[in-house]
């Protein structure tokens, strides 16, 4: 089973172009999408979950046309979208069990199995009656994972789904994924690099609508490596410095500016080579103009 995207493109009616010509296909996996806030993910993630028709271009999955029989789709996805709500109130084990009702688990002692097993697998299992309002970010997106596991989908796509979590439960619900992922395809949307980095084998960089690279991390890594170099600046000196290279980022190190540019061969002037990693390709093709070349292995 894959998913097929194809040349999706759509416009809002308020003339913002979100997607631009898309086609990617996702195979059995982690699949990281990567790029910047209003680069095009959510949309995309709309376009695929059935909640958005594109302008042009389709979704398919296996042999189902998406935009023909959103149905089918819905069956077999499962969603964690940005932004979602729970009531405060309910249960772990409640709020479970009211999904699984709306998901058409009718019998009563299958639902409490499978409510029990998911609270199980998302280790929520001890906490499951207590009421959700006061349950940390992290276990509530570890819940939102349990929600989207109801159905026993082929598909997952999670948006943004470590924003704002403490590094504990950053990497306990990455952990999470990657257990999902290996059945399964899993599609991590987000602008957060060392979440790819650590999970997925494939992935593709969005930026102004557009797939800009794609391939396995170190695969978009490798198109850059040797071509990035760093020097450290006075502040006074930073504006004139990046008019004149071409500036992938500027990080502060002890306080002083660093700036990482990309050249070709050694500007000299007192930069040194970067060995460069996920992070330098990121800036470096979320910075290009969206009709950049695209990077494609």
């Amino acid at each position: 089973m894959e998913l097929r995207i194809e040349n999706l493109t759509k416009t809002y009616p308020n003339g913002v172009r979100a997607l631009n010509g898309i086609s990617l296909t996702i195979k059995r996996g982690l699949f990281g999408l990567l790029g910047p806030n209003g680069a095009g993910k959510s949309s995309l993630m709309r376009t695929i979950a059935t909640l958005q028709d594109p302008d042009q271009g389709g979704v398919y999955f296996g042999d189902i046309d998406v935009q023909r029989d959103k149905e089918a789709m819905r069956a077999q996805l499962g969603y964690l979208p940005q932004e979602f709500g729970f009531y405060p109130t309910l249960s772990a084990e409640a709020t479970l069990d009211h999904f699984a009702a709306l998901k058409g688990v009718i019998n009563a002692k299958e639902r409490r199995e499978r409510v029990q097993s998911l609270l199980s697998q998302v280790n929520l299992y001890e906490a499951r009656k207590k009421n959700v309002g006061g349950f940390s970010g992290g276990m509530k997106q570890r819940l939102g994972i349990a929600v989207a596991l109801i159905g026993n989908p082929q598909l997952i796509i999670v948006d943004e789904p470590t924003a704002g979590l403490d590094p504990t439960e950053r990497h306990r619900f990455l952990n999470l994924l990657s257990e999902v992922g290996e059945n399964v395809i899993v599609i991590l949307s987000t602008h957060i690099v060392e979440d790819v980095r650590e999970l997925c084998e494939r992935m593709a960089i969005i930026a102004q609508g557009r797939v800009v690279a794609e391939g396995g991390p170190e695969e978009v890594i490798a198109a850059v490596n040797g071509r990035i170099w760093k020097r450290t600046f006075e502040k006074s000196e930073l504006a004139e410095a990046q008019k004149r290279y071409r500036v992938v980022s500027t990080r502060l190190m002890a306080g002083k500016p660093v700036l990482f540019i990309y050249s070709e061969g050694s500007p000299d002037d007192g930069f040194t080579p970067v060995n460069a990693d996920l992070e330098d390709a990121y800036f470096f093709y979320t910075g290009r103009p969206a009709a950049g070349s695209e990077v494609t292995q």
